[in-house]
């Protein structure tokens, strides 16, 4: 085992399978403490009846490698049972280091056939899922840094490139992940003075979330992402907060969000006929943006 995470703790949500599960196991065998989060549920989100949780069998593969885990089944969008898991953390391990936030499902559909129900659905789990642990891990770390026992804190997201280039087919998905991007920025600011980087990923993998919708042959595989996780959960990264980081396989590219681009002051309120002219002179300037996946 390598010691990058030696001696930290890790609560990583949704992590019984999938990218989550290729999380676990790799902080643990750089050292990490894991909290191994999964609520149980399908693709969908719906219930399933079952024996052994996924992050029992996670569990006990890191233990049989001579790691530390603990099992958790919070639902992470429940803002008692995010509050519960980041104490579990506490309690079990000592303390708390790092929140990887990974958990979440899709209903795809295109816009005009979303119900409101499914919108609810995936937007609760991954943007409020989001932010319960985020709000409750904070309030921990700072917290901790009033007492002076300032932790080197590291939150890693999961964003996607549905919710920064959009993707046909997912405006929910979408919708939600480019929230998260959001929420990075905002949390990486007003959480740095307690000595917490925020960052978030934007993994490419075949899991069972993108199997089915589009061929997945040559999609990289979920533990290709987890190094890029693992290292930015480390004290090594420090000085890298804000940013929104894609994966591909062997790639690591770092996205550039919304900018100012071209611009013009009119020095006094715009007539509407003399909008389009102007809008369109600096569309002009303006670099096209990205297509949309599946455009």
């Amino acid at each position: 085992m390598s010691g990058l995470l030696e001696g930290r703790v890790a609560i990583i949500t949704g992590a019984g399978r999938g990218i989550g599960r290729a999380h676990a196991l790799e902080l643990a065998s750089h050292g990490a403490k894991v909290v191994v989060n999964d609520y149980g549920v399908s693709l969908a989100g719906e219930a399933q009846s079952s024996g052994e949780s996924p992050a029992d069998e996670v569990v006990a593969l890191i233990r049989e490698a001579g790691g530390e885990a603990v099992a958790n089944g919070a639902d992470v969008a429940d803002f008692a049972d995010a509050e519960a898991m980041v104490r579990l953390a506490i309690d079990t391990f000592g303390g708390l280091d790092v929140l990887v936030n990974n958990a979440g499902f899709v209903r795809d559909r295109m816009l005009v056939n979303t119900s409101e129900e499914e919108w609810d659905a995936v937007v609760r789990v991954h943007l409020k899922g989001h932010f319960a642990p985020l709000r409750h891990a904070g309030a921990y770390w700072r917290a901790e840094a009033k007492e002076g026992r300032q932790r080197s804190a590291r939150v890693i997201n999961t964003s996607s490139g549905a919710g920064l280039q959009g993707s046909v087919g997912q405006a929910t998905y979408s919708a939600a992940k480019a929230g998260i991007a959001g929420l990075t920025l905002v949390a990486a600011q007003e959480m740095g003075r307690y000595g917490v980087t925020v960052n978030a990923i934007a993994p490419v993998a075949r899991t069972r979330m993108t199997e089915g919708a589009f061929d997945t042959s040559a999609m990289a595989l979920p533990e290709d992402n987890s190094p890029v996780v693992a290292w930015l959960a480390s004290v090594e990264a420090a000085d890298v907060t804000g940013r929104v980081i894609e994966i591909d396989g062997s790639t690591i590219t770092v996205e550039n969000g919304w900018a100012h681009g071209p611009s013009r002051d009119n020095g006094a309120r715009w007539d509407a006929a003399a909008v389009g002219p102007a809008l369109r002179e600096l569309l002009g300037e303006a670099p096209m943006p990205e297509p949309v996946y599946g455009a």
